[in-house]
């Protein structure tokens, strides 16, 4: 990934925010894009992919949730905006996105853009990252 210095990395995706994965992540990317301090190869796919799948399954419109998100607060306040504001998920609607989510790429359709990525990051010969989780934490430093 090309980076300039100043760039920061968002959190792992595994991070939770009350048990659900991803939402910091992606609550991370917009307040460091804010900033100035989000890595280009981020721009392109912000509010699309793994973050369009999150504001998909809260019910929420991204660029609303961008402007929540700015307008201060913690991850927890933000989620129950969220909440509010679109869908409220069951503990059990939670550990099935939570389980998806962190499954993403493994003996899936996502599984042959996975390899991809891994050849493109000079990953390819690692058969221990099976699922884009993994591959976003090996590649930003975390593995």
């Amino acid at each position: 990934m090309s980076r300039s210095p100043l760039s920061q990395y968002p959190c792992s995706p595994h991070q939770k925010v009350r048990g659900l994965v991803y939402f910091a992540r992606m609550a991370d990317k917009i307040r460091l894009n804010a900033q100035g301090l989000l890595g280009e190869d981020y721009l392109a796919n912000l509010g699309k992919g793994f973050d369009g799948s999150c504001v998909s399954f809260l019910g929420v419109d991204y660029e609303k949730l961008a402007g929540r998100i700015l307008e201060g607060g913690s991850d927890e306040e933000v989620l129950d905006w969220c909440y509010k504001e679109g869908a409220c998920p069951s503990e059990s609607q939670v550990f099935v996105w939570n389980e998806y989510m962190r499954k993403c790429g493994w003996n899936d359709a996502l599984t042959k853009r996975l390899n991809e990525r891994l050849l493109e990051g000079g990953f390819g010969g690692r058969t221990d990252i099976q699922t884009f989780f993994d591959y976003i934490d090996l590649d930003e430093g975390r593995l």
